[in-house]
């Protein structure tokens, strides 16, 4: 979360803007649970983009409310299922590409790519390091 914040903080005006409330519960998966499959890089990265970008679709289509919130929300839990790519904060990144604010309505399809695409890539990067160091953990699991 540092270096999400650090970024945030060197890239852009609105520096709260990168400090997604989805990416916490993400970082429990990584730092507390790295064996599990909600934990792997194909998930936290595909799971998060293609939920970002549902959100956004949906904020499109039907506004800033709560039918909105529910469809971005169940929507990307089914687009996550298909693809397998199920990631449980997902669906707070869903959510917040509705109910956010109007800087972050303003990114539009970039949301997906900035900040959620790039802070996910960075966590991947540090679970990577910070996971391996001890001696009993291997992450990930998996790759793909």
């Amino acid at each position: 979360m540092t270096g999400v914040g650090w970024i945030s903080a060197q890239s852009m005006q609105a520096h709260a803007l990168l400090m997604i409330g989805s990416f916490g519960a993400t970082s429990v998966l990584l730092y507390a649970a790295p064996e599990s499959p909600f934990a792997q890089p194909r998930n936290v990265l595909g799971g998060s983009v293609l939920s970002a970008l549902c959100g956004v679709v949906t904020w499109m289509l039907l506004g800033d409310n709560w039918v909105a919130a529910a469809v971005a929300v169940s929507t990307s839990i089914l687009i996550m299922q298909l693809t397998h790519t199920l990631h449980p904060p997902g669906g707070a990144t869903a959510l917040i590409a509705v109910i956010g604010s109007n800087e972050l309505h303003d990114l539009g399809w970039v949301y997906a790519f900035f900040p959620i695409g790039l802070g996910c890539l960075l966590m991947l990067t540090v679970a990577v390091l910070i996971n391996n160091l001890a001696r009993h953990r291997r992450y990930p699991q998996h790759w793909l």
